[in-house]
């Protein structure tokens, strides 16, 4: 299907963006042509993200406009029942060194968009560059188009491949114009690149401003992640800065563009996060405290059958994977009740057969028929499935049985509503029945974040990954497109941006 004449279209992406915060930014006038955005766009304050509420899985959301079950990618971490592997993405320096820093490269640039990845889920990028627009994408993690890009490694990477005589010979597959720090670049620019987490925004800025001078693209997904990284450290409550810097990095593609009225004149916009943050005061070494009882899979364990369970921390949630090792098998149940009385544990979430016994997979793929997921929290304990009487807030019908506390939740007029985890449901049924997720996937409680292979948290800054509110709840507003009023939806999700985008260019 072509695509009728419409508006460019900028996709911007501020990495863990807080709406109250971004309010707060505004009001002190640190952010002016973001509030100039707001004052003429329609604001979703709470659009609710992937869980986990990690970038990989948020990212794939928000290109694809499906869920974890449908677009395949399930954490930071995660374990890889084929491959017998754990595939990093990059929790930190240090966990990205304890598997090998080419490995969890290969898994971060080139695996998670050629191999991961549904490929029956189709991007924005791959839709739109089939209806002829020109299509660009500034560093992020979902890329994946319909055109080749050759390798161009530059700076550090260039330095670290050549002192290791290591080869990344890999060419990609991705939008018309493709920028990806150091190792893609589809024309060249007089852009800094650098891949190091902080300083991205600015590269990322000075493309898409040279695209736009040349008029380089129909769609453009601006990323600027560096809000992250600064909102991890010195904790979410002191992001003004950091989303000041965006603001300046999207005020040089509209002074690129000949200034804010010829910008909106020539271009629509959506601004949105992937996700918030919450302050975290504490660290769960989960994988030591069930090593005391079950053998647990190492990063680079040398005998690898003989482990029990695999841990997959990512941010404020995790994994669990029963293994299917030589010896003794890990019992569900047991490691059921092991994990609900761990502190900093929230919500512990698994899949249960139709008559109760836990489902225990071997290798990937959705579950079975007739099974139900299961959500308990203290002594409340609640399953459901696909299929009922009791609808979300999103439309979605569900068979629900047990207590609606397990999930802060409550029922009335036959619809499920939770202010602490919104879309539960939905939220808690696509993580758990996703190919590559584990047997049980925890949410943590406010304030606490799992320790990463590398050992690292971080305790006295901020984090994400939980079903919870705080880390799910974003800003997404659109401006020159969309709808004409936030309360078009009852509750707007990542998933809603892909469509929106498609109707933009009247693909839908």
């Amino acid at each position: 299907m072509a695509a009728v004449a419409a508006k460019k279209l900028v996709l911007t992406y501020v990495d863990s963006l807080r709406t109250d915060m971004l309010e707060r930014t505004v009001a002190e006038g640190g952010a002016p042509t973001f509030g100039a955005l707001l004052e003429r766009g329609v604001l979703v304050p709470d659009c609710v993200s992937s869980f986990p509420s990690v970038t990989p899985v948020a990212s794939a959301e928000m290109v694809t406009g499906r869920a974890a079950d449908g677009h395949w990618i399930s954490g930071m971490n995660w374990y890889h029942r084929l491959e017998r592997r754990y595939v990093e993405y990059g929790s930190s320096l240090e966990a990205t060194r304890a598997f090998g820093v080419f490995r969890s490269l290969y898994d971060l640039v080139y695996n998670m968009n050629l191999a991961h990845l549904n490929p029956a889920a189709e991007t924005l990028f791959e839709q739109l560059d089939d209806a002829g627009l020109r299509t660009a994408c500034t560093p992020f993690l979902i890329y994946r188009g319909r055109h080749r890009h050759q390798v161009s490694l530059e700076g550090l990477l260039r330095r670290a491949v050549d002192a290791t005589r290591l080869k990344f010979r890999h060419h990609t597959w991705g939008p018309t114009e493709l920028f990806y720090g150091d190792l893609y670049a589809s024309r060249e620019v007089p852009c800094r690149s650098t891949s190091i987490p902080g300083n991205r925004d600015g590269y990322s800025a000075c493309c898409s401003a040279e695209l736009a001078k040349s008029d380089g693209f129909d769609f453009l997904l601006f990323s600027l992640p560096d809000n992250d990284n600064y909102s991890h450290r010195y904790g979410p409550e002191a992001s003004a800065e950091s989303i000041a810097k965006a603001d300046h990095c999207f005020d040089k593609l509209v002074e690129a563009a000949g200034g804010l009225d010829e910008f909106l004149d020539r271009h629509a916009v959506i601004l949105l996060a992937d996700h918030a943050q919450t302050p975290v005061h504490r660290g769960l070494p989960l994988a030591e405290l069930l090593s005391r009882e079950w053998a647990v899979l190492q990063p680079s364990e040398s005998e690898p059958a003989s482990a029990q369970i695999a841990v997959s921390p990512t941010g404020r949630a995790a994994y669990v994977y029963l293994l299917p090792g030589e010896g003794e098998r890990a019992d569900p149940e047991a490691l059921r009740q092991a994990l609900a009385v761990i502190e900093g544990v929230d919500l512990v979430c698994r899949l249960e057969r139709a008559d109760g016994r836990p489902l225990v997979r071997t290798e990937p793929g959705a579950p079975r028929d007739g099974c139900r997921a299961v959500v308990e929290r203290g002594e409340a304990r609640l399953s459901f499935r696909p299929g009922g009487r009791v609808a979300d807030l999103r439309g979605g019908e569900w068979q629900v049985d047990g207590d609606p506390a397990a999930l802060a939740a409550t029922i009335e007029d036959g619809r499920l509503r939770s202010e602490t985890y919104p879309d539960p449901l939905a939220r808690v049924w696509s993580a758990l029945s996703a190919p590559h997720a584990g047997d049980f996937l925890l949410s943590l409680q406010p304030g606490f974040e799992a320790v990463d292979w590398g050992g690292v948290t971080h305790v006295g800054g901020g984090s994400h990954g939980s079903l919870h509110a705080g880390d799910s709840l974003g800003p997404l507003l659109f401006v020159g497109c969309g709808p004409a009023a936030a309360n078009e939806r009852e509750q707007w999700t990542l998933s809603d941006v892909a469509p929106a985008v498609l109707e933009h260019f009247g693909l839908t």
